[in-house]
């Protein structure tokens, strides 16, 4: 060894066993992984919390005979007859009031149909199974609401307040001198032709259209009316005296009644569980 070999051999350190490196190497190794398992850790438990309640969701879901939450139920309007009533007279007092030469209404029931029309100067034509199918002229007849006659230029007239229409009719039917077989009219007799009177002006006669919404007001506050709910042809009604009302609000109209006043004043009363059906408009001719 020359003079150079031995001062490297004197100034570098003698490489170090192989077992000493393996040991080294080993230490190293594990002070990396420790370290790294410390820094992964808290994302790693997030991580399975998250897939944890996500699973645990998943198997609530499907688990069989677990209710579903019920979808929000529409709650339906609570309709009154009183309403009923009012909707149709407010359907009425809207409704374009008809022209026409004749007066024309009609019923059926019991297998009887009869029709009758007025001209405005006070004539009455009728059909029915006495004329065999034919119109008939029968002269002079003044229209009528119940007991008290009434002309095209009284309807035209008569108020739109509830209170000042009872009024009238009270008043009309006080002044009519009408009498029943025992005799002149009494109270009772009186109101039942007050409620008839109603029924007549929303039902068979000419009224105007603020004059018809007037009477159905008038009928909807009146003490006993009892609603029969929704039946063929509108809402049935139950008045005073077991008469009834099919009233349809939609059209402003009386469809069926178990009563109406016939031309020459008498009070007609159908056995049909319905009534009688009633139609009645304006026409500018009478059938042939």
């Amino acid at each position: 060894m020359n003079d150079l070999q031995t001062l490297r051999a004197a100034l570098i350190a003698d490489e170090p066993a192989q077992d000493v490196v393996d040991r080294s190497r080993h230490r190293l190794q594990n002070r990396m992984l420790g370290a790294r398992r410390k820094r992964f850790r808290p994302l790693a438990i997030g991580v399975g919390l998250v897939a944890a309640a996500a699973a645990a969701a998943v198997v609530v879901a499907t688990l069989p005979g677990t209710p579903a939450s019920p979808p929000p139920q529409a709650v339906a309007p609570v309709v009154t007859g009183t309403q009923v009533l009012l909707a149709a007279a407010t359907v009425a007092e809207q409704s374009p009031a008809g022209t026409g030469k004749y007066w024309h209404f009609k019923t059926a029931s019991d297998k009887q149909v009869y029709e009758y029309w007025f001209s405005s100067d006070g004539h009455m034509w009728f059909r029915g199974a006495k004329t065999a199918g034919r119109v008939m002229p029968l002269g002079v007849f003044p229209l009528r609401l119940a007991a008290t006659e009434v002309t095209f230029e009284q309807l035209r007239t008569l108020p739109t307040d509830p209170a000042a229409l009872r009024d009238w009719l009270v008043n009309a039917i006080a002044h009519s001198n009408a009498r029943t077989s025992a005799g002149p009219y009494t109270a009772a007799d009186q109101e039942r032709e007050l409620l008839l009177s109603m029924v007549s002006l929303v039902s068979t006669l000419p009224a105007p259209p603020a004059v018809r919404a007037t009477a159905f007001r008038s009928i909807a506050a009146y003490p006993g009316v009892q609603d029969l709910g929704p039946v063929l042809g509108g809402r049935g009604f139950k008045l005073p005296g077991e008469y009834r009302l099919v009233v349809d609000p939609a059209t402003g109209r009386i469809n069926h009644t178990s009563m109406y006043v016939t031309a020459d004043g008498a009070i007609y009363q159908s056995s049909a569980p319905q009534g009688a059906e009633v139609s009645a408009e304006w026409t500018d001719s009478l059938p042939k």
